[in-house]
């Protein structure tokens, strides 16, 4: 089996001393000490395959691309991508990837559209006569025609992230790594760019993704497999559909209440194996996720709601969704 993409016990260390780093809280007076953002981290991507990285902020899903795509070094541990270690041969690496991150603002604003994909095309040494016509038959399918001689300093965010999709894809890279590419982006542009990353790895042999999001139904819809870090470590590698067979013998649970006074007496009762809580926004309901190993809870999470003078809207039995497993790992949504 060709693998695109294998670690072996990568970890990354950031020093906390320098300003810039995000520095953990200290605990019992202790002084602020190193952050840990990569933990051991074994992780094998099969060559061709549209695979997943789940995580929550600061889960360590940007430092391990950026390790991946040689722009950090490691700590300890190994990675090879292509067959390549990136500590040892980052250039042949160079040569085979690409790398798109969300909202990320590129390119030149006195630039048109057009002409600042070109420019990155030449980067990567892509002979004008092969990218031009690529970038044109790009630009027609992200939807970017009418906008090709604009500067890119007008488009909108949509449209300069479908800019940035297509700057990844003109290199013809043999592993593209997406950070969160349809970040704040409308249902539109995001179908758009689903639809071609998927038939893009799909329709020819040899191209891998390696796709972080924090969109849940993307990733269940999008992905071969996935894996589900927390905290630098990995904690479960499979199928979407594999993942969720894990809960089968669990329930999920939901609530729509008033506003609680104090949550954590929910984790306490007997049953519940997890809970995540998330606003509406506005502050006026609380949503409220169980996986239950005994559906007896049901009653005494009731009972605690009303306890403390909470009403109830909403309330939902479910079978297990990939957010479901998410929290019963992580201990908390996405949200």
């Amino acid at each position: 089996m060709a693998l695109a993409v294998q670690t072996k016990g990568l970890t990354r260390v950031f020093d906390a001393k320098r300003k810039f780093l995000r520095r953990r809280k200290p605990e019992n007076g202790e002084p602020a000490g190193p952050v840990t953002a990569l933990d051991g981290v074994d992780l094998e991507i099969r060559d061709g395959e549209l695979f997943g990285l789940l995580g929550p902020n600061g889960a360590g899903k940007t430092t391990l691309i950026k390790i991946l795509c040689t722009l950090l070094l490691p700590t300890s541990g190994e990675a090879f991508v292509a067959g390549y270690d990136v500590t040892k041969d980052p250039f042949p690496i160079r040569t085979k990837i690409n790398m798109v991150s969300g909202g990320e603002t590129s390119g030149y604003g006195l630039l048109t559209t057009r002409e600042n994909i070109w420019m990155f095309s030449q980067f990567y040494g892509v002979p004008s006569k092969v990218a031009k016509p690529k970038i044109d038959e790009l630009l027609h399918t992200f939807g970017l025609w009418d906008k090709r001689d604009s500067k890119v300093r007008v488009l909108s965010s949509g449209q300069r992230q479908k800019m940035n999709m297509i700057r990844g894809f003109v290199t013809d890279p043999d592993i593209l790594f997406l950070d969160e590419p349809t970040l704040g982006l409308d249902v539109n542009a995001s179908r758009v760019i689903r639809e071609y990353v998927m038939n893009w790895v799909r329709g020819q042999k040899g191209k891998t993704v390696l796709l972080t999001t924090h969109y849940m139904m993307e990733a269940d819809d999008m992905c071969d497999r996935l894996a589900i870090i927390n905290n630098g470590r990995i904690l479960a590698v499979d199928t979407p559909g594999n993942l969720k067979r894990r809960l089968k013998k669990d329930t999920t649970f939901r609530l729509e209440v008033d506003p609680l006074k104090d949550t954590s007496p929910l984790k306490g009762i007997a049953g519940v194996k997890n809970f995540s809580e998330t606003s509406d926004g506005g502050g006026s309901v609380l949503k409220l996720t169980f996986i239950l190993e005994e559906e007896s809870a049901v009653s005494d999470i009731m009972s605690e709601v009303v306890r403390q003078g909470s009403k109830i809207h909403y309330l939902h039995k479910s079978e297990p969704t990939l957010e479901d497993v998410f929290i019963s790992m992580v201990g908390r949504s996405l949200e």
